[in-house]
């Protein structure tokens, strides 16, 4: 197996037909987590939103291989089942639809494609309660319908959840930080890291350093105005905190 999970090379990408990304080149590993950083419009999100193939967006050049298939040429759900997470930076409500009943639905669909027998309802309930124990949750949350009333940090509590529940090879948290207090901002990073494999790997979208200091990236990357302009380790970071975006160039 090749030590390489995601490779992305000369990715260019827009909607309603402007080019937001102008040729992005982006390798991870197995087990890495790499952060992309840059200012409001760089292409972040749009980054995010390619990868996981939200309707609207369209690439009109480039190739993106994920554990050694064409992502671009999968489904959403085929990119789900095959194991890449989106956390989104403004979850939405689901009323009607509990928590448990959602990730059961979710749980039990990337099994089925991946060939698995369904888990029955002893053994979902007790896979349940093990990721709520790793992370801290109480029993009652998953009672609860999807976001409906959950607080900012709730609704990245339920989202780092989700995560656990599916356990993904790659998880892309797109400014999953952006307006998080310090505590809410801690409990995404904790679950991120009590999550962390040799076989899993993550992309942490932002253009804070704060998140940064509690997931602790292997490789930072900086996007402005949709191309990276620049790769370094987590030294970058600071220098970023210190000198802002505009420091960065290729």
């Amino acid at each position: 197996m090749s030590d390489i999970l995601l490779d992305i090379r000369d990715l260019h990408a827009g909607i309603e037909g402007k080019e937001i990304l102008h040729g992005v080149n982006l390798t991870i590993g197995y087990g890495e987590i790499h952060a992309v950083m840059g200012p409001n419009g760089a292409g972040k999100s749009t980054l995010g939103a390619v990868l996981t193939g939200r309707p609207g967006y369209e690439v009109t050049s480039g190739t993106v291989t994920f554990a050694g298939r064409d992502l671009l040429a999968m489904t959403p759900e085929e990119r789900s089942w095959a194991g890449l997470f989106l956390s989104f930076q403004y979850p939405i409500e689901i009323a009607g639809v509990t928590m448990t009943n959602f990730l059961k639905a979710a749980v039990q669909a990337r099994r089925k494609a991946a060939g698995l027998p369904e888990l029955s309802a002893g053994e979902f309930l007790a896979l349940m309660k093990q990721k709520m124990a790793l992370l801290k949750m109480k029993p009652e949350f998953a009672k609860r319908e999807v976001n409906v009333g959950f607080s900012g940090g709730e609704k990245k509590r339920g989202e780092i959840f989700q995560m656990a529940m599916l356990e993904p090879v790659l998880s892309i948290l797109d400014e999953t930080d952006s307006g998080l207090d310090v505590d809410a901002l801690k409990i995404v990073a904790d679950g991120v890291n009590s999550l962390r494999t040799p076989e899993t790997s993550a992309i942490i979208i932002t253009h804070y350093q704060k998140l940064l200091e509690y997931i602790v990236p292997d490789v930072v990357h900086v996007l402005k105005e949709g191309r990276i302009v620049k790769t370094a380790g987590r030294e970058l970071v600071d220098v970023i905190e210190n000198e802002g975006f505009e420091a960065i160039n290729g």
